[in-house]
């Protein structure tokens, strides 16, 4: 391994991880379509591998209008949101829905933070791309990612950052918030014939066909992060959404379990290859069976860990 490979392996004896107890929101039932009992058993899991997690705050409200209309933060920390607004994010807008949409925004800052500190770090929760500058949209309430970025450039913590998108949907509220960013370079990585029907441009975008497997999937993916490496971030945001699993409900690609991992893998040691830190956040995963969804997120973090190992 190269000296500069080493530089960036985190300073821990395990990967650090973000969790907080209020990811998942108990007012959303378990025959929801979006599997919410998945952030407490990935917790469990990975306490049972032998995990210890940082708990963030919640995000003040002050970050949240560094991504998001004013008006609308307040109608979600209120619960004053109208009917229609709260159909297009899929939840009722709830005191329980408001706690667990500020702790993943917060979650996703300390990764950021952990991970230009240790080399890498993942939130256990996040990846909320659909919500926009006005508004929330498919179970996203806050983006997460884009707060983060904007946080960390106006801090001066980074002076770039890029955003390496792979759920299997377009990142379309990530692109409409960061567009006008310089200093931030969106990727998305997703299905072209899934939702959302309208795809604002990220810097780059890779729509794949319905049905892609592993090996198409890896193809591309090497010119998504080639080409947010070149952009020379500080600091990657890495979105490891687990739907583009072939058992997805909601994804309509192939990826095998060893797909999904052969990506993460390869999202690490691009990072690790540059010395450029690394912030994961679950992204999406849908599944009547909330289990085989937390499964698939903890390979994330297994493959990550294998990458800082490695570098012992």
């Amino acid at each position: 391994m190269t000296g500069r490979r080493r530089e960036i392996r985190y300073l821990m004896p395990m990967l650090p991880l973000v969790h907080h107890p209020d990811y998942d929101a108990r007012t959303v039932p378990d025959d929801h379509r979006f599997p919410m009992r998945k952030y407490a058993l990935v917790a469990d899991m990975l306490r049972a591998a032998g995990y210890e997690f940082f708990e963030p705050l919640l995000a003040p409200e002050a970050w949240l209008h560094l991504a998001h209309d004013p008006a609308y933060v307040g109608a979600i920390l209120g619960q004053t949101l109208d009917a229609k607004a709260a159909r297009k994010i899929g939840f009722e807008i709830t005191p329980a829905i408001a706690r667990r949409s500020r702790a993943a925004v917060g979650g996703t800052c300390l990764a950021a933070r952990l991970a230009l500190e240790h080399g890498a770090a993942v939130n256990l929760a996040g990846g909320s791309h659909h919500a926009g500058p006005d508004g929330g949209a498919g179970f996203c309430v806050f983006n997460d990612v884009a707060v983060g970025a904007l946080l960390l450039l106006q801090e001066g913590a980074v002076r770039r950052v890029a955003v390496v998108d792979c759920d299997v949907h377009h990142g379309d509220g990530t692109a409409l918030i960061l567009g006008a960013e310089p200093r931030a370079f969106t990727a998305s990585l997703h299905c072209e014939q899934n939702w959302p029907r309208e795809k604002p441009p990220s810097d780059l975008d890779i729509g794949l066909p319905k049905g892609t497997g592993d090996a198409a999937y890896l193809a591309a993916l090497e010119t998504l992060v080639a080409e947010a490496l070149a952009s020379q971030p500080d600091l990657v945001f890495y979105n490891a959404g687990v739907d583009p699993h072939a058992d997805d409900r909601l994804g309509l690609l192939s990826l095998s379990d060893a797909g999904l991992a052969a990506r993460d893998r390869y999202v690490a040691e691009a990072c690790a290859s540059q010395a450029v830190p690394l912030c994961a956040v679950l992204g999406g995963g849908y599944s009547s069976d909330a289990s085989a969804v937390a499964r698939r997120h903890c390979g994330l973090v297994a493959s990550i860990d294998a990458i800082g190992m490695s570098a012992e």
